[in-house]
């Protein structure tokens, strides 16, 4: 096991990751967020009653990925599904003012647009604090005719793409029939198949880049990956398994590590731990920025630390957010003035 207990700060100017088309493949949501003012307790249970401020509604699920892709100059599609109900026209509009393709986005009658509500209690100057989500969803496995859409889309979409990503939610578009039929024509046109996965990991063998987070892993292998020397025997094991070039295991504040076919195994270190406010939408940042980078043509190493500072960049904020090339540059510079001397 290699252990390197700083950054490689040689890294690649974030321009890099500008001029691509990357098609993004999942689950998609409308994440809804209500704040409130605390005003008292209420009489029926132990609970704040808060007063209506305001609403605020954006991209989340696999749209996120997608936004922070086009953030960084490239091109982004999505494949997706929503309902035929308000909340998938929402979605849409959304798509389309943030510029990303939604040709490939299938209204399905049958099923309901997820939607993901939060309630915050807005107490300034202090920051918002979450107190209950309800989500709007349907776990049901596509059915065999939406299957034909989806593959239908991305049969038209992919040749002229550079990347594939794979956002899995879990909530029914990612089947072993659409899986296989990603996996085929990446093969075919020679275009790059990452996979963001939060379960299902069985699904996608033979990925150019498979990530996950530590619980997923574990849950994947049915072990506890608990102390170092167990964790470098299970993703390695993955990596078998999945038969990936290159797999990814990110850890939050113990940072990441990753072994791939031209990359010994090797640990990472997060990125400016302390100052992590809400970890919302970290994981789809990252396999943006890691898709891009590799699409570009980096190594494995290069593409998890820049996706490992994109991803700290955007945890200091509430909720899904993207980041921005200039604000990628600054976090490489300032890391490279803080390494240490050589």
């Amino acid at each position: 096991m290699t252990v390197d207990p700083h950054f490689d700060y040689n890294l690649p100017d974030p321009a890099i990751l500008a001029g691509q088309r990357i098609i993004v493949v999942g689950d998609i949501t409308l994440d809804e967020y209500l704040y409130g003012r605390a005003t008292r307790l209420s009489r029926e249970a132990p609970i704040p009653v808060l007063e209506f401020l305001r609403r605020e509604t954006i991209l989340g699920g696999a749209a996120n990925p997608a936004r922070n892709i086009v953030a960084l100059g490239s091109q982004a599609s999505l494949v997706a599904v929503v309902g035929d109900d308000a909340e998938g026209e929402q979605l849409r509009a959304l798509l389309r003012a943030a510029e990303v393709d939604d040709r490939g986005v299938i209204t399905l009658p049958q099923r309901v647009t997820t939607r993901k509500t939060r309630i915050l209690a807005d107490a300034a100057p202090r920051l918002p604090q979450q107190i209950a989500r309800l989500d709007y969803l349907d776990r049901r496995p596509l059915s065999s005719d939406a299957e034909a859409l989806i593959i239908a889309a991305l049969a038209d979409q992919l040749p002229d793409a550079d990347a594939v990503i794979c956002s899995d939610y879990q909530l029914g578009l990612l089947t072993p029939q659409v899986v296989a039929a990603i996996r085929t024509l990446c093969r075919q046109h020679d275009v790059l198949f990452t996979v963001d996965a939060q379960g299902n990991s069985h699904y996608y063998h033979h990925a150019d880049l498979f990530r996950c987070n530590d619980a997923e892993a574990a849950a994947a292998l049915g072990i506890s990956l608990t102390d170092e020397v167990a964790l470098a025997a299970g993703v390695i094991r993955l990596y078998h398994e999945l038969a990936a070039r290159l797999v990814i295991v990110t850890r939050g504040p113990a940072g990441l590590v990753l072994v791939g076919d031209d990359e010994p195994y090797q640990h990472i270190p997060a990125y400016h731990v302390s100052e992590v406010f809400d970890t919302t939408g970290a994981g789809d940042t990252f396999i943006a920025v890691a898709t891009l980078a590799l699409a570009a043509g980096c190594r494995g190493r290069t593409a998890a630390t820049l996706a490992n500072i994109a991803a700290a960049l955007v945890v200091r904020r509430l909720g899904n957010a993207v980041v921005m090339p200039e604000e990628l540059r600054a976090a490489i510079v300032s890391s490279d003035r803080s390494a240490p001397s050589r």
